[in-house]
């Protein structure tokens, strides 16, 4: 197993959940961690938190903003891409407009945006890790746009396992997550998450640590590329 022991760490949407998570656990480690993301409040909150790390302002679409970042770091060992990127509408597929299903797919042109400009500033054993969901293999009704991003965001990191060997990059597919993104529930939002997760082997919610800690592991087990790692409570047995 490899060490994070003054390794650079990118985490792209590293300013809540999952990806802040997963900074947290990487400076833990001893990497020297940057985590990006778009709200300038959840950069503040994050950075008086946790002053190790470095917080700033980028959006996953923005490819010079993506490489002045990588460029004044100088080398790079690892990149998180868990950015949502994208606007995604949670509607039966004949429902939904063309535009609409096509916007989901700003998640993943946002990860090819992240790869290509981190590219050129990777070590030769550098790791890349994408977040996808168990959507990609297992969709209620209404998240067909999901399913199909997800998919496509684990065939990507297959084929591209291939094409920049020996970088490696790897896919981490969350269940049901406990983030902020159920925060707008209000005094609903538990009894919710146990509704939602009621029928699962493990009868709750995940954390984004128990995640944040399934990434840990792709970029420090150097055997691995090319593998979808599933943090989902058994949501995909039949």
């Amino acid at each position: 197993m490899q060490t994070l022991t003054n390794q650079n760490v990118v985490v792209i949407g590293g300013t809540s959940g999952i990806g802040l998570a997963t900074a947290i656990l990487a400076h833990e480690a001893g990497a020297n961690v940057w985590a990006v993301g778009r709200s300038a409040e959840r950069i503040a909150v994050a950075s008086a938190k946790h002053p190790g790390i470095l917080f700033s302002a980028l959006d996953i679409h923005d490819n010079e903003g993506l490489q002045a970042l990588f460029a004044q770091i100088g080398t790079i060992d690892h990149v998180v891409a868990c950015a949502t990127g994208a606007n995604r509408t949670l509607l039966p597929f004949l429902q939904q407009t063309q535009a609409q299903f096509r916007e989901a797919f700003d998640k993943l042109w946002g990860y090819c945006n992240v790869i290509r400009c981190a590219a050129e500033f990777l070590t030769a054993d550098a790791s890349i890790t994408l977040v996808s969901g168990t959507p990609a293999r297992k969709a209620n009704p209404g998240m067909s746009s999901l399913s199909c991003v997800g998919s496509a965001v684990e065939a990507l990191t297959r084929a591209l396992a291939l094409e920049m060997a020996p970088r490696r990059i790897n896919v981490v597919a969350p269940g049901l997550i406990s983030t902020g993104m159920f925060d707008g529930m209000g005094d609903k939002r538990d009894a919710t998450l146990e509704k939602m997760t009621a029928n699962l082997p493990i009868k709750r919610a995940g954390q984004p640590a128990e995640v944040a800690s399934a990434i840990l592991l792709t970029m420090t087990n150097g055997y691995m590329t090319g593998a979808t790692l599933d943090v989902d409570g058994g949501t995909l047995l039949p």
